[in-house]
């Protein structure tokens, strides 16, 4: 599988999302039955399909993903997707290692907006 076809499956899992139950079904098709997940901020790593396709059935409330960008190169993909649980904003940056067209582990870092300190903002742009 080449940087598209890796690009595309990145963007579907995050697209599924959106989709409740088809969440779990393109989770089932898109990960390699020994992939790990590792969420850096709590510091859980989770082995497994299972466990992970487990933890997202019983996810209290899956927030609505917006993809703002993802980059592919090679068999790693890089996404930026905005996360909305019911109104309350997070940012997310999620690699994925991809191997023969099923993911193979995957790190997510995720960060709550916050307002930038007045000190330094005659060196920044807002936007």
């Amino acid at each position: 599988m080449g940087e598209q076809e890796n690009r595309a499956l990145a963007e579907r899992i995050w697209q599924s999302a959106n989709q409740g139950e088809n969440f779990v079904a393109v989770l089932d098709e898109a990960l390699a039955d020994d992939c790990v997940q590792e969420w850096p901020q709590s510091r859980e790593r989770i082995r497994g399909k299972a466990n992970i396709i487990a933890i997202n059935k019983n996810y209290p409330g899956l927030p609505k993903a917006t993809v703002r960008n993802i980059t592919a190169e090679g068999r790693t993909v890089v996404t930026e997707v905005d996360l909305d649980y019911g109104g309350k904003p997070y940012h997310a940056v999620s690699i994925f290692d991809i191997e023969d067209g099923k993911v193979v582990h995957e790190t997510d870092y995720f960060a709550e907006p916050f307002e930038a300190p007045q000190w330094r903002a005659q060196w920044v742009e807002r936007y």
